[in-house]
């Protein structure tokens, strides 16, 4: 008669079965260990013609403003590492595979040791400046006259200014030339190549004159170890509501917004435009981080014209999404420029574009 009696499994066997088991809890444990990496992914874009949450992205008071159609979206990008939490390894394997995403040493994002509360912080920072930067440049582009001085919000570690200007100082000229604007400064210390300057300060109301000698910062360009801030006047008030958003790089697109919201008719033409970029009071647009990812975003979002910083070129190239146009811009002026022609439909296959080498 046959046994139905199932045989033993010998010792090796089970043993094997064991190890196996062993091996595969220890892979899927090593998998879930946090790697140092950040991942960046496409966030969610945000109209500033729109609202957000039931109110106005931009609100303007003190002047007459106009309705506005189409979109002017700004872009965004999830980011997570470093401070926002560990990335393991299984993710950012998942994210080398996904085109949509881009994996970068935490070290290049954030300075090591940078704890959630910093960042932030600095991102906070980062876009109430930008968005103060935004409405001086749509001023001067709309030839909206206003004030604006230059105030020391710190210094440098190890700063030649260190005991002769102080937090809150407000700088009036340099080598007798009134300070305007940050270019002036930064110009008179090219020009001086490390030689003494004498720099007239408003502190609390009375002048204080301080002679400095600045400082090479290691890659040939002379400072004064003074981290400085605008302090402007303006004859209107303009209200930005966004939560949840930070950094630096929906300048540009704010000042559109501004634009369009203190001009007759639509900028846009009704068009979906995005973009993202730096600005600075007097209109320069700079690059920005993760503009693959904002692009990504844009085209999901709808937009079919996308514009980029100039500086960021290397970043486009080779990452556009189909049905995407993107357009280079350096300048605020640029920008408006791009988004008129494509409201009025003409032909906007001449604007500048983004090539690769």
């Amino acid at each position: 008669m046959v046994s139905l009696r199932p045989r033993r499994r010998g010792k090796k066997v089970s043993l094997m079965m064991v190890s196996g088991v062993a091996a595969l809890g220890l892979g899927l444990a090593a998998g879930t260990l946090p790697v140092p990496y950040v991942v960046e992914k496409p966030g969610p874009t945000f109209n500033t013609l729109g609202e957000s949450h039931g109110a106005p992205v931009i609100s303007v008071t003190g002047r007459e403003t106009y309705p506005a159609a189409g979109n002017l979206d700004l872009t965004t990008v999830y980011v997570d590492g470093g401070p926002n939490g560990p990335v393991s390894i299984f993710g950012a394997f998942a994210a080398w595979l996904d085109p949509s995403r881009s994996v970068y040493p935490q070290e290049l994002i954030y300075p090591v040791g940078t704890t959630r509360e910093q960042a932030e912080e600095q991102s906070s920072v980062a876009m109430t400046t930008s968005q103060e930067n935004a409405v001086a440049s749509a001023l001067n582009e709309l030839d909206i006259p206003f004030s604006q001085e230059l105030q020391a919000a710190g210094l440098s570690n190890g700063s030649p200014s260190e005991g002769k200007i102080e937090q809150g100082d407000v700088f009036r000229s340099i080598n007798g030339k009134p300070i305007t604007a940050l270019s002036v400064i930064q110009d008179e210390l090219a020009a001086g190549k490390g030689a003494p300057v004498t720099v007239v300060l408003d502190r609390g109301g009375q002048p204080v004159t301080q002679t400095i000698s600045p400082m090479d910062n290691g890659e040939g360009r002379y400072i004064l170890g003074v981290m400085l801030k605008y302090k402007f006047t303006f004859p209107l008030d303009v209200k930005i509501s966004l939560d949840k958003v930070g950094g630096p790089s929906a300048g540009m697109m704010f000042s559109l917004g501004i634009i369009d919201k203190l001009t007759p008719g639509d900028l846009t033409g009704g068009r979906h435009v995005a973009g993202t970029g730096e600005i600075t009071p007097d209109g320069k647009v700079g690059p920005i981080g993760g503009i693959a990812q904002k692009m990504q975003g844009a085209r999901s979002a709808g937009a079919t014209l996308f514009l980029a910083p100039a500086a960021n070129c290397d970043d486009v190239t080779g990452h556009i999404p189909d049905g995407l146009q993107v357009v280079k811009v350096e300048n605020l002026a640029e920008a408006r420029d791009a988004v008129e022609l494509a409201a009025s439909g003409q032909d906007t296959s001449g604007l500048a574009a983004c090539t690769s080498n």
